[in-house]
């Protein structure tokens, strides 16, 4: 009856779909079960072998310690499979052992008590790739959607939102660094007069012309062009100085100029023609970034008042 019983246990274990090692506290394999050798694809039996022997990749590492503190202090352990990705060199198949490619593993490590005889220590392995992988897939489809929500429909660069939230982040760096900071306002010149001669599919044309002209012209990865709103686009520029902000705003000029893109209907020019406000600022704790924003506003508004096709920069916030 009992070689029954444990015939019967042995058979269950190994029925489990799930890796199974039993470990004596010298550390030598006692038990290890059908789904542990098939996924570690022995080809010889390794029971009586010291565990380390059998897998010298743990030797010292988070897993060796863990069954060292089931054996020798009774404590139980589960290791996160973040930190703890594929420990044992575990294989779904032979094409992924070929490639090496380890299953992920979630692991757990109990303490087994024996009446009369030295602590015994129980691995328990199980193979989580399919959902590490689901999860995978949804923080970049997560992430996909976050960038998404910060990109404009129509031209493909940052929106309104992204701007926002961007232009707060840089503003506030500004203050803590005491570095300079300068913001532009772009505005296309005369883009209603466009758009009722030419049609609104031309202009949303144009719009992503003018788009993509603007952004070739900023260089650094920390500068940010957005879609303001309608007609209107804002280039964030942290860490520049006057100086580098006005020939920016000289360049875009010129490359907007250089598209002799045809509006015959403009008051400025037979093409289409931007007009730009600018400031740049060094950031005190007690101004806003709604300041600065105001005040590249007003620029714009005097460059269009003034002829366009220019840029204007405000040099105090009280202009």
């Amino acid at each position: 009856m009992l070689k029954t019983h444990l015939e019967l246990f042995i058979n269950t274990l190994n029925a489990i779909n799930m890796g199974i090692i039993l470990v004596n506290n010298e550390q030598q394999i006692i038990f290890l079960n059908a789904w542990m050798k098939q996924h570690a694809q022995f080809s010889q039996n390794v029971e009586g072998s010291l565990l380390v022997d059998v897998f010298p990749e743990i030797k010292k590492g988070r897993i060796h310690e863990a069954i060292k503190s089931a054996i020798n202090h009774n404590l139980a352990s589960i290791l996160s499979q973040t930190l703890n990705k594929s420990p044992f060199p575990l294989f779904s198949s032979p094409i992924n052992r070929k490639n090496g490619l380890r299953m992920q593993q979630a692991i757990q490590v109990v303490p087994i008590h024996l009446a009369d005889s030295p602590r015994h220590c129980l691995i328990q392995i199980n193979d989580v790739s399919l959902s590490v992988s689901r999860e995978k897939l949804l923080r970049d489809q997560s992430l996909l959607l976050r960038e998404q929500s910060y990109l404009d429909a129509l031209t493909g660069i940052a929106n309104r939102r992204r701007f926002n939230e961007y232009v707060e982040d840089e503003f506030r760096r500004a203050k803590r660094a005491t570095s300079p900071f300068s913001l532009i306002m772009i505005d296309v010149d005369h883009f209603k007069l466009y758009n009722d001669y030419y049609g609104h599919l031309a202009g949303d044309q144009c719009l992503k012309q003018v788009a993509m002209t603007l952004i070739r012209v900023i260089k650094r990865p920390a500068d940010l062009l957005a879609r303001y709103g309608g007609e209107e686009f804002s280039a964030i520029l942290p860490d520049t100085n006057y100086e580098g902000a006005n020939k920016i705003a000289k360049d875009m000029l010129a490359s907007i100029q250089s598209l002799h893109l045809e509006h015959v209907r403009s008051l400025t020019a037979p093409y289409i023609t931007i007009s730009i406000g600018g400031t740049t600022r060094t950031p005190e704790e007690n101004q806003l970034v709604t300041d600065l924003i105001k005040v590249a506003d007003q620029a714009l508004y005097y460059a269009k008042q003034t002829g366009r096709n220019r840029a204007i920069f405000a040099t105090n916030y009280d202009d």
